[in-house]
């Protein structure tokens, strides 16, 4: 499993994706993927819930993609708790489990 972060310039997170499964165990029993997957859809209800802009997000079977679209400085800020928290819950599983399972890649983030 690969979990992407795009930061931006001021080291404010703008997108991530996650796609690929993590190959822990088997489908329906993979407590890393699991672990993963509550994180990340947990961050996306939370964006949603208490942003005024619902983040762009894609699913499909293994991917999930959340882009924070076009958002003021103010809920930047409240995104980022949110966004944050998800990436040090999956850093702690990559920690436990290893790059085997989970490798994180952090990229720039320039805007469209």
């Amino acid at each position: 499993m690969r979990l992407i972060i795009w930061v931006d310039d001021q080291g404010q997170i703008r997108e991530f994706e996650l796609s690929g499964h993590a190959g822990f165990a088997e489908e329906g029993q993979d407590i890393v993927c699991a672990g993963v997957s509550a994180l990340s859809i947990a961050a996306i209800n939370g964006l949603e819930h208490f942003l005024s802009v619902a983040p762009e997000v894609q699913e499909a079977d293994g991917y999930l993609a959340c882009n924070l679209l076009e958002i003021q400085a103010q809920e930047l800020e409240k995104a980022q708790w949110i966004l944050r928290t998800m990436t040090l819950g999956i850093e702690q599983i990559q920690t436990t489990y290893g790059q085997d399972y989970i490798f994180i890649d952090r990229r720039r983030w320039t805007p469209c």
